[in-house]
């Protein structure tokens, strides 16, 4: 009979980083603590599919150098020693030539936030705004069809609370990007409740 690996109490980034964790969940690092997280719901999962694709196809259409990176690793400028979180999406506009375990300069972090999760999501939120690379986090609900949107100021400082977006066309402009709100719910059950 083989042991199960325990899971360590507490950890550093380049320790979580290094980490073969004991199971298929993703994880990720909160103030030196491994987090396992849940499997995204059907809703979240083809909400997150979507908005990649049109993100994607709206990057290659323009020749952007940008890439949209599914569930990538960004790392918070507080505590970055001790926080890995892992957004549902996000976009870098530079290149790399080794492989990263972090995304280092991201300009948009996307969150799906899930009724079952919405006070950790809140949390990841605020620690992506420390990342000085981010111009904008964009918040998608999945009990309606909705979303957040908070822009980086032009003086660096962010806005005290997102902007709610509840219709019409979302406007990215980190990465000049437009789109009906409602095409991101294109595959889901929300679809037929407009």
């Amino acid at each position: 009979m083989s042991a199960v690996p325990k899971i360590p109490a507490r950890m550093s980034v380049a320790e979580f980083l290094a980490w073969n964790p004991p199971s298929p969940l993703l994880w990720q690092l909160v103030d030196g603590e491994p987090q396992a997280m849940a499997p995204a719901s059907r809703t979240h999962g083809a909400i997150q599919n979507e908005l990649g694709r049109l993100i994607a196809n709206h990057l290659s259409e323009r020749g952007s150098p940008c890439a949209v990176v599914t569930a990538p690793g960004v790392i918070p400028r507080i505590q970055s020693e001790a926080n890995v979180r892992i957004p549902d999406l996000a976009v870098a506009c530079s290149g790399y030539d080794l492989e990263e375990s972090a995304l280092s300069d991201p300009v948009l972090v996307i969150e799906i936030l899930s009724p079952s999760n919405e006070a950790e999501t809140r949390v990841n939120v605020w620690a992506y705004t420390t990342i000085p690379s981010v111009k904008e986090i964009l918040i998608v609900t999945t009990a309606a069809i909705g979303a957040e949107l908070l822009r980086r100021n032009a003086d660096g400082s962010w806005p005290d609370r997102p902007v709610a977006i509840e219709a019409g066309e979302l406007t990215l402009e980190s990465i000049n990007f437009r789109v009906a709100l409602a095409a991101l719910y294109r595959t889901t059950r929300l679809a037929s409740r407009q």
